[in-house]
């Protein structure tokens, strides 16, 4: 059987839903995208104009719901399927979009570069329990306006997992896309088999700029799925009790859904998001924090309820370093998503409130994934009745080691971590060096690196990536790459 953790009710689950749809059916949202705001009037929303502002309809957010697909499935670089986000099906991506890297030689937080970059995605394809990769940091060596589409080019030339990114600005999407049309051919092929999810940020309370928006309604043309990263913070901008938040999260995330099917009846979109509750003391948005995680795993079973796939950030830490509140944080956030059954879980690697990636962390959240991901497939008989054969032997031979029943079920019954996690003795610990766990994580990423093999994409492919993306760059006086000197 497998373990489940809930939080809500059907009941309050209900009248959440129920009190979100009458805040959009009533106060509406802000929307500062005129296209937009025409097909929202277009499909009978009251709309002013002047003011960016739209009162939905109950019909508005039925006919979105309706259509908005049950399941998202992702292809990797080379076309075969490694996710189906529906149901209960779990699986992981580091956080994305940090502006620091914590220096694995110095341990010092420090701005990253390309140099950084290409490392973490060689990293990321050697991870078996991180099922896909995200744009997980900004190299701070290239022109702001193609940091995006950059450190997308970045994944997609060194990893051939599939890549949770987004783009902070309008221009940005039209690259990121050709990017991916490039390596799929054509854009029904990139339909068919989706390379990348794009997270699409409202802004809170009640409120969408006009480059997430816009963002949002482009994927939806291209039926490049989106998660909806609503992020409320309790008791600063949004209401301070749990339920409350789950109102305001639910609200500008059936918004979200709204505008993608009215773009595009059955886009895949994912119920996501990133609240926080807001720690008054030190001015702070604790993504660690027990009650962020709740307001996670609740809203992720009313995505469940609404038959949408769900994501989160979630299995993070507010820590600088990589030390036991790190652990203490992840370990426990990416338990209870696990147990929730949230399909994306965002937030391997990441450190001080969503600000950090680090490499060491990676390394060692993988082992985090690879336990919650033992847990979940719960306890199950495996030739175990009757019993008396089996403690026969036992009772006959002493052990159990060499036990046919030992041999045929001991890798599937048992999660073996790597040599970052120490299950030595004492002893042998001593004799081997009294490493840290920092220290681990360190030689594991040089063996790691070192095992690296290129992507399986066509050279034809690989140029025509690279000119694209040296024609984005030389736009803004660039007029080489950073990778190419590396």
């Amino acid at each position: 059987m497998r373990p489940v953790f809930r939080l809500l009710s059907t009941e309050l689950i209900e009248r959440i839903i129920s009190e979100a749809r009458d805040i959009l059916c009533n106060l509406g949202m802000e929307i500062h995208n005129d296209g937009i705001l025409s097909m929202l009037s277009d499909h009978g929303a009251s709309v002013d104009s002047g003011k960016k502002h739209v009162v939905f309809t109950a019909d508005i957010i039925d006919k979105a719901l309706k259509t908005a697909p049950d399941s998202v499935k992702l292809d990797d670089v080379m076309g075969r399927q490694t996710h189906d986000l529906t149901d209960h099906n779990v699986y992981f991506t580091p956080g994305s979009a940090a502006i620091n890297i914590l220096d694995p030689r110095s341990g010092e937080i420090r701005k990253p570069s390309t140099a950084d970059y290409v490392e973490y995605a060689m990293l990321i394809s050697r991870l078996d329990n991180i099922a896909s990769q995200s744009t997980a940091f900004i190299p701070a060596d290239v022109h702001e306006k193609i940091s995006d589409s950059y450190r997308l080019f970045l994944s997609l030339l060194y990893c051939e997992k599939p890549v949770v990114t987004g783009a902070f600005t309008i221009d940005a999407f039209n690259v990121m896309k050709d990017l991916q049309l490039a390596i799929r051919g054509s854009a029904d092929e990139l339909r068919k088999k989706p390379l990348t999810i794009f997270s699409c940020c409202p802004t809170a309370p009640l409120k969408w700029s006009d480059v997430t928006s816009q963002n949002l309604v482009d994927c939806a043309k291209y039926f490049i799925p989106v998660e909806y990263i609503s992020m409320p913070l309790s008791g600063f901008m949004a209401p301070v009790t749990l339920v409350g938040s789950l109102v305001q999260h639910t609200a500008e995330t059936l918004s979200g859904v709204v505008l993608s099917q009215l773009t595009q009846p059955g886009t895949p979109i994912i119920y996501g998001g990133s609240p926080a509750a807001f720690d008054i003391r030190y001015e702070t948005t604790p993504m660690g924090a027990v009650e962020t995680q709740m307001i996670d795993c609740a809203y992720n079973e009313i995505g469940k309820y609404l038959n949408l796939p769900t994501q989160a950030y979630i299995a993070l830490s507010d820590a600088k370093q990589l030390d036991a509140q790190a652990g203490l944080e992840t370990s426990m956030g990416a338990t209870l998503a696990a147990l929730s059954g949230i399909n994306s879980i965002s937030g391997p690697g990441m450190l001080d409130f969503e600000s950090c990636q680090s490499l060491e962390k990676l390394v060692v959240d993988n082992e985090i994934c690879g336990m919650t991901l033992r847990l979940i497939r719960g306890i199950e008989p495996k030739e175990d009745f009757p019993a008396i054969p089996i403690f026969e032997e036992l009772l006959k031979e002493k052990h159990l080691l060499i036990a046919d029943h030992t041999r045929k079920y001991l890798r599937d019954e048992h999660y073996f971590p790597g040599t970052v996690i120490d299950r030595a003795n004492s002893s042998r610990w001593k004799e081997e060096g009294s490493l840290t766990i920092g220290d681990r994580a360190k030689l594991e990423i040089e063996r790691l690196l070192d095992t690296w093999e290129p992507t399986g994409l066509s050279d034809d492919v690989l140029a025509e990536m690279t000119v694209m993306m040296k024609e984005e760059a030389a736009k803004f006086g660039m007029d080489s790459l950073p990778h190419e000197n590396l």
